[in-house]
């Protein structure tokens, strides 16, 4: 199966760092967009329900991006942040940090 470019994983927040959690994202670090953009990571989304949050981008070359985020100052400090409030890790630098999901459907 071919790969349309798009990547997807889920995590689970903690109950007592949910509304912090949801509170940064409504509002994140303009560096924060500026890396993810500069990484190649575009069409970025997350999706709510209670605690599971769903996580859906677009990219090309999705190693290369997650080694750049790694590298970035600006990812770290939020990551130090937010991997404090995600049930499991986010560590970019762990042999393996995010689990996207399989695409098992698209319609074009």
């Amino acid at each position: 199966m071919t790969n349309s470019g798009k990547f997807a994983w889920t995590w689970t927040i903690r109950e007592e760092d949910l509304e912090e959690y949801v509170r940064m994202h409504l509002a994140p670090w303009p560096e924060i967009m500026e890396e993810h953009s500069k990484a190649g990571i575009r069409d970025y989304s997350i999706f709510q329900n209670g605690n599971q949050f769903f996580y859906c981008f677009l990219c090309d070359d999705l190693e290369a991006a997650f080694a750049y985020l790694a590298e970035s100052e600006a990812c770290n400090r939020w990551n130090a942040i937010t991997s404090k409030m995600v049930v499991g890790s986010f560590d970019f630098r762990e042999a393996v940090p995010i689990q996207p999901m399989r695409e098992v459907f698209y319609l074009e």
